[in-house]
């Protein structure tokens, strides 16, 4: 029933090593998941990879926020995700991290291999330069106007208003988000992959079909405009690995972040010497290479990385696939309304099966966007998985084991199930092709035909009498097969479903056994497999995912008679962080009447904040002083850019304005108590 056996290698996206695990991440992993359950259940040598991506200049500023090395705080942050993976049940076969000796010695050789083979360059360039923090800023620790459309507080690489790209020296007013200062232009000696030396090569591999067509003709536009050189390299300080032969250079993070896939093959390699590296990544390997990944990401998978490979002598995988963003009842997902959700946080509130299903019912091959409608997520588990799925088993076991010994009976008319297991060729396509969501409405159609069977038996009506006993025992052993059957075909998606459906049937199901005949088995005594959804459930997982936080209460105030804002808890305002900052700009919003904008630095960390102080104070005076400011308020997109906290300040309004301003002594990034 299963092709020639095939040797798969599969991954998923490396994620970065400096936060935590959110639902939007767990879309590709579930997915991949699937996927390569799905080809293990066929029968096949399939192993499923993936690594924390724990380099660059991010993860090195963080750890220094913290008070701690780097290594110690991905080592941290590895636990964690692991953690949450497996508490959705991902399988990987192989869980490592880019800051490996595996992964240090193929970046290495690949380099060496690319340098050698003349396709490494080195040019003098020019960059902006922290003043303050003596560093080169990488794109995203820039911020400034963007020179296209005008728009305020945009990245150094592109706009989120209209979408340019464009280089960080092309700011209007650029400011380092590391530390608030003006950042100058100083030169440095880089490395560069020379990339359009492959636009041959990558305009075949791209139209092979080893991409989704809507990528591939994404993908054209970079022809068009050109292929780039790729810069490889970064200055000191970098948390990374260092370049061979060029000391204080580092490789820029996205260098060896895909090498990561090839270190942590290389490490379960040797963990299980039966495996050959080589058999899967030489250039003549007819093994099978897949990354899954997200639509963010095409560039570096599908023009960089297969050009590295090809570069060093390796082969290309033969497909990247790409999805799209998980969007929260039809929006962005939110920390204000609660739906930017972290798997721990869901992991703590309800089954992980039940987003595994309710992604794989709305998973197509394509990158279209998709929406975990709560309502609809509710709906769909109640009525597939415990009204349609369960049910079959939780209505029928009961009178196999009290009833019949426990035992199956032969089943004389088996069309039912005959036409299910025809299902599995067409299943498997749809598997195979991640067509996830057309999978689920034939295994749903053909429960809801097994359904239908069982009513119309009405088994509870047919042990009423002995004379009906044989068929009440017929219809109740044809159910639990076909419960066995779509259980199968589902077990990719549910896994611990599966695992339990197992225990209760006494074996394990396969893709092979899907025609297994039944008669005269034992089954174990049902237990309850999967409970309905709870709206409160869901209600509780909303509200712990919220991190807006209010303003603090305004005070009364004599001379303005403001009425008192509702009472709050202690615990309340116990949540509200507040911190010393420095205020190291200030100028006015000229589109604003009482607004001024603000860096404040406040440890390590530089925030923007709109004030409504205009009246009371003129922005360079404002220059040095200390205050205090709410730094865990969420940021607040306004009409002049993001506001990333809040100062505190008092007074009836107007000139007679005072923000808060602490004791002598007090240092940015203090907590205030």
């Amino acid at each position: 029933m299963s092709d020639s056996k095939r040797k798969i290698l599969v991954t998923s996206a490396l994620p970065y090593a400096n936060g935590s695990i959110h639902l939007g991440h767990m879309l590709e992993h579930i997915q991949t998941d699937i996927w390569a359950r799905f080809q293990k259940l066929r029968g096949h040598e399939c192993y499923y990879i993936c690594a924390d991506d724990a380099h660059g200049t991010p993860i090195m500023l963080k750890a220094q926020q913290m008070g701690v090395t780097p290594e110690q705080m991905i080592a941290q942050v590895s636990e964690e995700h692991q953690a949450d993976f497996a508490g959705f049940n991902i399988g990987y076969d192989n869980y490592h991290s880019t800051h490996s000796p595996e992964n240090h010695e193929i970046a290495t050789a690949i380099y060496l291999k690319l340098r050698e083979n003349g396709f490494i360059k080195q040019r003098t360039i020019s960059q902006l330069y922290d003043p303050e923090k003596q560093m080169f800023l990488p794109d995203r620790f820039v911020k400034g106007t963007c020179p296209k459309c005008k728009a305020e507080d945009q990245y150094g690489d592109n706009c989120d208003s209209c979408g340019a790209t464009y280089s960080p020296t092309e700011l209007i007013n650029p400011r380092s988000a590391v530390s608030g200062a003006t950042p100058v232009l100083k030169e440095s000696e880089h490395f560069f992959f020379d990339l359009p030396a492959f636009e041959q090569m990558l305009k075949t591999w791209t139209r092979s079909g080893s991409l989704q067509t809507e990528i591939a003709n994404k993908l054209n536009e970079w022809f068009e405009q050109g292929l780039q050189q790729w810069d490889i390299s970064r200055d000191a300080p970098y948390f990374g690995f260092e370049i061979p032969d060029a000391p204080g250079k580092y490789f820029y993070v996205w260098l060896d972040a895909p090498i990561g896939y090839m270190g942590s093959f290389k490490n379960l390699c040797a963990k299980r010497p039966e495996l050959d590296f080589n058999e899967f990544w030489d250039k003549d390997s007819t093994a099978e290479v897949y990354h899954f990944i997200g639509k963010d990401i095409v560039y570096f998978h599908s023009l960089f990385w297969p050009a590295m490979l090809y570069g060093s002598g390796h082969r290309q995988p033969n497909s990247v696939f790409t999805h799209g963003y998980v969007t929260v009842n039809g929006a962005k997902m939110s920390k204000s309304k609660g739906t930017f959700i972290k798997a721990r946080t869901y992991l703590e509130h309800l089954d992980p099966e039940y987003l595994r299903y309710y992604y794989a019912a709305k998973l197509s091959n394509g990158i279209d966007d998709l929406d975990l409608n709560l309502e609809d997520f509710i709906s769909r588990v109640n009525s597939d998985l415990v009204g349609k799925l369960v049910n079959l088993a939780s209505r029928t076991a009961g009178f196999i084991t009290k009833r019949f010994d426990g035992k199956l009976a032969k089943v004389e008319d088996t069309r039912l199930t005959d036409g299910f297991v025809a299902k599995a060729e067409q299943i498997a396509a749809l598997f195979e092709n991640r067509e996830y969501s057309k999978a689920i409405r034939e295994i749903m159609a053909m429960a809801d035909s097994a359904n239908a069977y069982v009513a119309d038996a009405a088994p509870w009506q047919l042990v009423k009498n002995e004379a009906t006993l044989a068929q009440a025992h017929e219809a109740c052993s044809n159910a639990i097969n076909m419960f066995r059957i779509l259980v199968t075909y589902l077990k990719p998606v549910l896994p611990r479903l599966a695992q339990d459906v197992e225990a209760f049937l006494g074996l394990t199901l396969t893709w092979n056994d899907l025609a297994l005949d039944m008669a005269g088995r034992s089954i174990n005594p049902f237990k309850p497999m999967m409970q309905r959804v709870e709206l409160d459930k869901v209600n509780a997982m909303v509200e712990a995912s919220k991190e807006n936080l209010q303003a603090a209460a305004k005070a009364p105030s004599a001379l303005d008679d403001d009425p008192i804002s509702p009472e709050i808890t202690f615990d309340d305002f116990a949540k509200v962080d507040l911190r010393i900052a420095l205020i190291k700009h200030a100028e006015l919003v000229p589109e604003a009447n009482k607004l001024l904008k603000l860096q404040l630095d406040i440890g390590g960390e530089t925030r923007q904040v709109f004030a409504g102080i205009k009246s009371a104070y003129n922005p360079e005076d404002l220059i040095g002083k200390h205050t205090v400011m709410v730094a865990n308020l969420a940021p607040r997109k306004m009409r002049f850019g993001m506001s990333e906290g809040m100062v505190l300040a008092a007074g009836p309004g107007g000139k007679d304005l005072w923000i808060l301003e602490p004791h002598t002594g007090a240092q940015p990034g203090m907590r205030v108590k």
